[in-house]
């Protein structure tokens, strides 16, 4: 483990804050500079939300976003995984409301042979994260120091970690600035940001899943498509491989949202390889974008087959379980699904007329089930959620169920409501069909 050394010159902050208004591009010396004088703390907050909206509004060329990743990567810990002999690969999805996604994809990667690093930061308010939902399973632990990390990398080739706070600090100081300033879409900064902490974990390649739609914080899909290709053209100016996805979230993955009942589903689809089209349409895909770009598999073909055999052989489940139980998580409930806590009151969302789902506003449904599944202290119950979603282009009678809801407190469901119903749209035509993967870049 390394860590970055303070010997760049210092530069005026005002200057450099000038310097990207006007459009003008950092030099590599200057990117040190800015680094530095964020872990000496020399830069007062307000000089930083000015650097940070100018670079906001002017970007960052290519060249200066992977000095940055490089940069803010040195700023803490430095994994060593080289004793790991199997290929280290990352998988990073920009947040999208039921994706599962990384649920089972690490479990997949790990039976095929390769090792997959999955520390986990913050994710969009709206969003329930990675770790909540396997928080649902009693014991599991997520609070995993880095030595541990790297011992549950060695002995089943993935770990599930909360973002340790020597990782790439300064990433978390400007992204902690981002928020305030309004100024997380930032795709530069975006791009610095993964690279930055996925090659501080060990990883040497990276398979990045960014989502578009109102499930995701990018709304529009050229946004989504110029942020793939600043993330791909970021990793070779890095040296790192990658390939990197546009994927549409305009309305949940799968069939759930909530905790264990997103934990339910992943494991259903570990058991049995059934679920929602769209939910293993992506787990293919990506599942075989990681093992080519590892180079455990040579052709397309084979690496189909390859993550098709873990399933169908329960190799990927074996090696959830292992996950898991590594982690302190009880095993009993990936074998016992029923084991899950059950919320006492299941009652139908109601389609209101006849007619098409013509859209879903994943937002609004994620929202509405954290306020379904809020307790008084702040956590989620885990027995709190939606199923059976509908998707676009079903048709449905009125009165017919749009979704199942699952909840406990009363007192929160009427404000609930108010999300879940305002969620869909319907009307008397089919809605046109929107590819689930909208661009691949590699």
């Amino acid at each position: 483990m390394t860590a970055k050394t303070k010997d760049a010159p210092r530069v005026p902050y005002g200057f450099l804050i000038e310097k990207k208004r006007d459009g003008g591009e950092f030099s590599d010396e200057e990117i040190k500079s800015i680094v530095d004088a964020l872990l000496d703390g020399d830069m007062p907050d307000h000089q930083l939300a000015g650097l940070l909206l100018a670079i906001y509004f002017r970007g960052l060329t290519v060249a200066e976003t992977a000095t940055l990743a490089e940069e803010l990567m040195l700023s803490g810990e430095v994994l060593n995984l080289s004793a790991i002999a199997k290929p280290k690969i990352a998988h990073y999805a920009t947040g999208g409301v039921g994706d599962k996604v990384p649920l089972v994809l690490p479990a997949i990667a790990a039976a095929c042979g390769v090792v997959m690093p999955s520390m986990i930061g913050e994710d969009e308010n709206f969003i329930i994260g990675t770790l909540d939902k396997l928080a649902a399973i009693p014991g599991f632990r997520a609070d995993e120091s880095l030595k541990d990390f790297i011992g549950h990398l060695t002995t089943t080739g993935v770990a599930y970690a909360n973002r340790h706070q020597s990782i790439a600090p300064i990433d978390s100081v400007i992204f902690s600035m981002r928020k305030e300033i309004a100024a997380v879409p930032c795709l530069p900064l975006i791009a610095a940001s993964i690279l930055s902490r996925k090659s501080a974990e060990g990883a040497e390649g990276f398979v990045v899943d960014v989502k578009w739609g109102n499930g995701s914080f990018i709304k529009d899909i050229e946004q989504a498509k110029t942020l793939a290709r600043t993330i791909a053209r970021a990793c070779d100016a890095f040296q790192r491989k990658s390939v990197v996805l546009v994927t549409d979230i305009n309305q949940p993955l799968g069939d759930s949202v909530g905790t264990a009942l997103e934990i339910e589903e992943a494991v259903r689809f570990l058991k049995t390889e059934e679920g929602e089209d769209d939910f293993k349409q992506l787990v293919l895909r990506i599942g075989m974008e990681v093992v080519r770009l590892a180079g455990v598999a040579g052709s397309t073909l084979s690496a189909k087959q390859m993550v098709q055999r873990s399933l169908s052989s329960g190799d990927a489940l074996r090696e959830f379980k292992k996950i898991i139980a590594g982690q302190g998580g009880d095993v009993s409930y990936i074998d016992n699904p029923e084991k899950f806590p059950k919320a006492h009151c299941v009652r139908k969302l109601p389609g209101p007329k006849r007619g098409y789902i013509h859209t879903i506003n994943a937002a609004m449904i994620a929202s509405g089930v954290k306020i379904l599944a809020r307790r008084p202290d702040g956590t989620l119950d885990p027995a709190v959620g939606v199923s059976k979603i509908m998707k676009v282009g079903v048709q449905i009678k009125q009165g017919e169920p749009l979704m199942m809801i699952h909840y406990n407190d009363e007192r929160n469901l009427e404000p609930a409501l108010e999300y879940l119903r305002n969620a869909y749209r319907l009307a008397p035509k089919r809605p046109n069909t929107v590819e689930l993967i909208a661009e691949r870049i590699a």
